[in-house]
């Protein structure tokens, strides 16, 4: 598996950024910068990938394309589109956003995401991108949230079948879809679950640790540094390496430039442990 996260540092230039990747010891790492960069600066850091044997797994768009402000929405449409087209300029594992939110807060809950009309919403969009740009070395993706489509392996499956274009493949986020006690409790399965189900359109996967939080009512699961929680990660490791050597593995929402240094130490020692080669 090739191991990647964020960077919390600042950079500058292709080579500042190389000396940050190797701090953290990634192997695989997010486009460090956006389709609005101007073009040499975007071959630049595509050619340090290529030099430093570094897996490019993600390009992120994080915009609302279901706003409910429509310039917003169009926006966000817009800047999907060159996203996507970057992502194919520099051979991404995906491009990924989530499905996106009619509700005040660009990722938070509403009641209608649980609609079919909602879920229709979200397939026609993904089509549009798509057809948009018509990618044929990246695809496009939705991580899963735990309030907004796909909210399980099996509506992500399904979400596959529906949108119904070869550039569209899973970007596995476990963690977001453990959403209830049930799956909390049997976490280990679940994971095993979403692997097995998703295995054959798996691009990128985040590796992420949760905890339940004791006596807080009615419930919280909350994201926590790896290690920390509940969730077998030498099990993620395992389950990622069936996918092939190359997979990215990231972690993710860590407040600083420390906790990311430990986290890619924990998910190294994991990897040991379940006997994967860690790139």
């Amino acid at each position: 598996m090739r191991l990647g996260g964020s960077i919390m540092k600042p950079y500058n230039s292709p080579k500042e950024w190389l000396a940050l990747v190797k701090e953290y010891g990634y192997s695989a790492v997010s486009f460090p910068v956006n389709s609005d960069a101007p073009k040499q600066v975007r071959q630049d850091y595509l050619q340090c990938c290529k030099d430093n044997d570094l897996v490019i797994g993600e390009v992120g768009i994080w915009k609302n394309v279901l706003s409910r402000d429509e310039n917003e929405r169009k926006a966000a449409m817009e800047y999907s589109y060159r996203q996507l087209e970057l992502a194919e300029e520099v051979g991404a594992n995906c491009c990924v956003n989530i499905a996106g939110s009619v509700g005040t807060l660009w990722d938070g809950y509403d009641p209608a995401q649980g609609t079919r009309a909602y879920y229709d919403q979200v397939v026609e969009i993904a089509r549009q991108i798509i057809d948009k740009v018509q990618p044929e070395r990246t695809a496009f993706s939705l991580e899963p949230m735990p309030w907004m489509c796909p909210e399980s392996p099996e509506e992500y499956l399904q979400l596959i079948r529906d949108i119904d274009r070869k550039a569209f493949k899973a970007h596995l986020d476990y963690c977001n879809m453990i959403n209830g006690l049930d799956r909390y409790r049997g976490a280990s399965k679940f994971i095993q679950h979403c692997f097995e189900l998703l295995k054959e359109h798996i691009v990128s996967i985040h590796a992420k640790d949760v905890l339940l939080r004791d006596g807080e009512l009615p419930i919280v699961i909350e994201e926590i540094q790896p290690g920390e929680g509940s969730i077998d990660l030498a099990l993620v490791c395992a389950e990622a390496e069936k996918l092939g050597a190359d997979i990215p593995v990231f972690v993710e929402h860590l407040p600083d430039h420390a906790s990311y240094l430990a986290a890619a130490a924990t998910m190294r020692a994991a990897a040991k442990k379940a006997g994967v080669h860690c790139k």
